[in-house]
């Protein structure tokens, strides 16, 4: 019944019943289809019109009940979160006062007189008031091994056929269970075959989003965290020169799979630090057209001819070297099938702009600026681009419109695929039905 299973479970079996879908799991289990082969599985699972049935009322009933209940407890959680938010804003504004009193004070005695020091910087970022901005919290989780590969492969994935078939998003089955999900990974349980130990499995963000009407505004802050050293890094440091990095994607639709999984869609399982990663590049002709300098990059199969998803029979997984022509290439990335990328780096304050499309290009961050300061034991970062360019690689943020939208932390000195990332969001302007709504100021 929904009122005990996971909101996964209850999303699978409704859509199995509509479609007439069986059960992988149940055909594993089941004596001799344990001998069949990855294909013949595949053909056993596909929907059955004979075993399309209605949704039981009483199941129907009973998901209400649940879809209620949760409703009410988001509620609460949301106005406990604002209720939070709103007293730490208060604390800042009596910490500014008292501050400003005191210099007020030592300025008198020194026969300054009544004259008062300059206002102390208020809860705001790019002339944006973050206290008249809503806020939600968004969790990020720490992802292992989990390629696209390994998403839309069922032998690793539970819910590769709800996306691929069904067009589930990854944030409507696994939003409730981020932090489970990252304690799999982190500890080596699953999809993790160099577990750090200590590394916290997940980030608890709170994300502010604002605009203008000309610049989009988004504010960032998380609990910065103990250091975990990591034992295959020199001085237990992967990126010594930044405590903390920070990078957002958005896309359009056009990306396949954007819409579903976010970002995932650029992570491959041949891409560096990842299981399949090639030992040898230089052989290939796609090594004349990409910079390998440091490995293989984020990717997207927009610009390969083929990717191995299964790798059946000892095949290697992903498709770096599977690089469709120059002049395919330049029609995706003309047609907006590409992932708009930026980066804030802490070592240095430098902010980086680019794209993926067959590689991942970056540039200096000329396209936004970025303010990131540690404040009481936590990191924030407010970020300003424009809402509107013409650059190659940058989405245009258009009124009316829902976004792909995804970030990731690389926190504690980490780099490369050791990073915290969240599921796909949706972004818009003034839009209720945008997960992250970019409220006007």
């Amino acid at each position: 019944m929904p009122d005990v299973a996971s909101p996964r479970d209850r999303i699978h079996v409704g859509s199995r019943l509509i479609v007439g879908q069986t059960s992988k799991k149940a055909c594993k289990r089941g004596g001799v289809h344990t001998q069949l082969s990855d294909e013949e599985l595949e053909e056993l699972e596909k929907p059955w019109p004979a075993y399309q049935r209605p949704v039981p009322d009483m199941y129907a009933r009973g998901l209400e009940r649940v879809e209620a209940k949760e409703a009410e407890q988001e509620a609460l959680e949301k106005e406990a979160m604002e209720q939070e938010r709103q007293a730490k804003i208060a604390a800042r504004k009596a910490e500014q006062e008292r501050i400003q009193q005191a210099v007020a004070a030592a300025l008198a005695a020194q026969g300054g007189g009544a004259q008062m020091a300059p206002a102390a910087a208020t809860a705001t970022g790019f002339g944006i008031d973050w206290g008249d901005v809503p806020a939600r919290t968004i969790t990020l989780l720490y992802p292992g091994e989990t390629s696209m590969e390994w998403v839309l492969t069922g032998k690793d994935h539970g819910g590769a056929r709800p996306l691929t078939q069904g067009g589930d998003r990854c944030v409507t089955c696994h939003e409730k269970e981020v932090a489970d999900m990252g304690k799999k990974m982190v500890t080596g349980a699953k999809a993790e075959t160099k577990p750090i130990p200590g590394k916290r499995p997940a980030i608890p963000v709170g994300v502010q989003a604002a605009h203008d009407g000309a610049n989009l505004y988004l504010r960032f802050e998380w609990e910065e965290g103990d250091h975990a050293p990591v034992p295959f890094a020199e001085g237990g440091k992967m990126d010594p020169a930044n405590p903390m990095k920070l990078a957002l994607m958005l896309s359009t639709d056009q990306v396949e799979y954007a819409d579903r999984s976010g970002c995932w869609q650029t992570c491959h399982h041949d891409a560096s630090t990842m299981p399949d990663t090639p030992a040898e590049t230089a052989g290939a002709d796609a090594a004349q057209r990409l910079d390998l300098s440091g490995g293989v990059t984020k990717y997207l199969q927009e610009s390969r001819g083929k990717i191995e998803v299964q790798g059946r029979r000892g095949k290697v997984r992903g498709g770096w070297d599977q690089l469709k022509s120059p002049e395919e290439i330049g029609a995706a990335l003309a047609e907006g099938r590409f992932m708009d990328l930026l980066r804030y780096k802490s070592g240095q304050g430098e902010t980086e702009d680019g794209c993926i499309l067959d590689q991942r290009y970056m540039s200096g961050g000329q396209g936004f600026q970025a303010n990131a300061r540690q404040e009481g034991g936590n990191w924030v970062v407010e970020i300003k681009r424009p809402l509107r360019s013409d650059q190659p690689g940058d989405i245009s943020i258009e009124p009316g419109q829902l976004y792909n939208f995804g970030f990731a932390i690389h926190d504690d000195h980490s780099s490369a695929r050791f990073h915290h990332v969240s599921l796909g969001y949706k972004l818009g302007l003034d839009n209720d039905a945008a997960e992250v709504n970019v409220t006007a100021q």
